[in-house]
């Protein structure tokens, strides 16, 4: 399985549009090669870089199967974020440079939770479920 966004490439800047100093929205992210058997996606978007550890910009599940989640979308059931939200928090890192994982996996069962659950929570449910699984990074500093 294969993730990418026509936005960025793997390991290169994160255009200010999908940021806190743009329109703080999603990127398109293209996914390839879904298994056979695969009944639902989920997406977790995190930061490792944070000065707290790793910052959760958005966790999304029960994604159904699809080759393409749109920008600015709501592609299934939302957890809660470091930011407080059940949404698409942007890059903002307070200093440097910073990396920003898209991690995509394929799940071979709807997991049918509540929205607002933690990344936590979710890798717990997708445990045993995962077919397969995928990333992009991208990097993001804010102006100076």
């Amino acid at each position: 399985m294969k993730i990418t966004s026509p936005a960025f490439t793997h390991n290169s800047p994160i255009p200010s549009k999908y940021t806190c100093e743009g329109d703080d929205v999603n990127p398109q992210l293209l996914i390839d090669g879904i298994p056979v058997g695969t009944k639902s996606l989920a997406l977790i978007v995190d930061d490792p870089d944070a000065p707290i550890g790793v910052w959760v910009h958005w966790v999304v599940f029960d994604i159904p199967v699809t080759s393409c989640i749109k920008e600015n979308s709501i592609p299934g059931k939302q957890g809660i974020t470091n930011s407080g939200k059940n949404d698409f928090h942007g890059p903002c890192p307070p200093s440097g440079t910073h990396r920003y994982f898209f991690k995509i996996f394929a799940l071979d069962e709807l997991l049918g939770l509540k929205e607002g659950i933690s990344k936590g929570q979710l890798e717990q449910a997708m445990k045993g479920h995962i077919l397969d699984k995928a990333e992009l990074m991208g990097l993001y500093k804010r102006a100076e």
